[in-house]
Parts: C-alpha cells; structure tokens; sequence
C-alpha cells in the first residue's frame, strides 16, 4: 500500500475526530449520567450516518445539531441521572476537552519540519479544533482550520475535499488526506488526493473501497516515512 512513498505531498490535510483525537473519554460522560459507556459507539455512528444521509440528500446541517438530535433519539425511553438537555450538554462539551493521540504532536512536528504544509477538516467545528490543537501546542503547525460548514456538504463528499484543496491553493494530487476511517480515505481518492490511512485500530480495511495509497499505523509513523522520502 506504500508504493508512492517517493512522491511527497505538498499539503497533508488531517482529519480530526479519532484521526487526531482520542475520543474514549467520551464514554465517561455517558456514564455520568447513568448511560452504558458502550452507547458512545452507537451515538457517534449515527452521527456520522445521519451528516452521511444529508448530504447525500442534498441537504446539510451541522455536527453539533446533529449530535444533539441522534443522542435525543437514544436517550428516548431510557433513564438517566439527568434530563434530556442536560445530558446533551454534558455529552457535547466533552469534544472541547478532548486531547489528541501520544503519537499526534511528534507526527506532526515531523511533517512540519519536513515542509509539508499541514491542514485539518473535519466533519465537526474548526473552533474545536483550534481549542484542542492549541491545548497540544501544535496550533502554530496548522495553517488553516477547516470544517464542512464551508462547503455545507460532509466528507466523503467530493465537494468537502475540493473545498480543502482550494483553500490550500494546490491541485488534489499535490495534497494527501490522512484519516482513521476507510470512508475518508475512498473519498478522498475519488477526489483525486492520496489516501494515508491509520489503521490505529488493526481492523482490516475494506474491499469495497479504493485501497489506501498510504498506511501507517500511527502519525509518527507516516511522517517519518514521508519525511524520509
């Protein structure tokens, strides 16, 4: 899957959510108010499937109104320690204090130090991007903060790329995506951007989507590949 190492992207554009920042504390907030920890896992993947649905509708609405709506539906009928609004609240704020991964700051320091110019999108809110990368004092390595209210269409829609590739100024095969999820990755090829996956999780990757031009299972990893290149 690394057969293009040679050929380093001018921009990498990172993913945010579980690419750079590790969201297993999200669960305790679903236990502090008397929710299985496991339903974390659930809610985020309705998120995702409902900001999928939209856009593929040719519709759009925004990650926190979304979120909001998908933990009301699975709160319905379920007791909790708190009411509706509250969990809500509790739940969302967490994003804000969410860190990012052990191998995230050196990752990108690398690629920084490189030249390769760095860029995040992500299908939630710059603004909690900027306040969790500035947490990790790598805010100063990240020249623009993007989100899909930009193109009001959610990765992987092609739209949401060429959004990011315009704002970086580049043609998309100057530019690689990095992310954790297969979607991310085919939708980005489709797009004409390198696909560099992080198989954090040791899942396989699946066949029915373009295989990943690049894989790394970490940050560190694939910027020390690229930055040997």
């Amino acid at each position: 899957m690394n057969e293009i190492l040679t050929k380093r992207p001018h921009v990498v554009i990172l993913d945010v959510n579980e690419t750079l920042t590790d969201m297993e504390p999200l669960r305790a907030r679903f236990e502090d108010v008397g929710l299985p920890g496991h339903l974390m896992a659930t809610w985020f993947a309705g998120v995702l499937r409902d900001g999928f649905a939209l856009t593929a509708a040719g519709g759009y609405a925004d990650f926190a109104a979304i979120a909001a709506d998908v933990l009301s539906g699975l709160l319905h009928g379920r007791r909790t320690d708190a009411d509706a609004d509250q969990v809500i609240d509790h739940v969302l704020r967490a994003f804000t204090e969410l860190r990012v991964h052990p191998d995230v700051p050196d990752g990108m320091r690398t690629l920084h130090a490189s030249g390769i110019r760095l860029l995040t999108m992500t299908n939630g809110a710059a603004a909690t991007t900027e306040r969790i990368l500035a947490r990790a004092g790598l805010l100063d390595l990240v020249e623009a903060r993007l989100d899909v209210s930009g193109p009001r269409v959610w990765k992987p829609g092609r739209a949401a790329y060429d959004y990011a590739v315009d704002r970086a100024g580049v043609a998309p095969d100057q530019a690689a995506l990095v992310a954790v999820h297969p979607w991310d990755i085919d939708g980005a090829q489709r797009a004409g951007l390198t696909g560099a996956w992080l198989h954090r999780r040791g899942a396989p990757y699946p066949s029915v989507m373009s295989a990943p031009r690049v894989s790394a299972p970490d940050l560190r990893t694939l910027a020390a590949l690229w930055s040997d290149a």
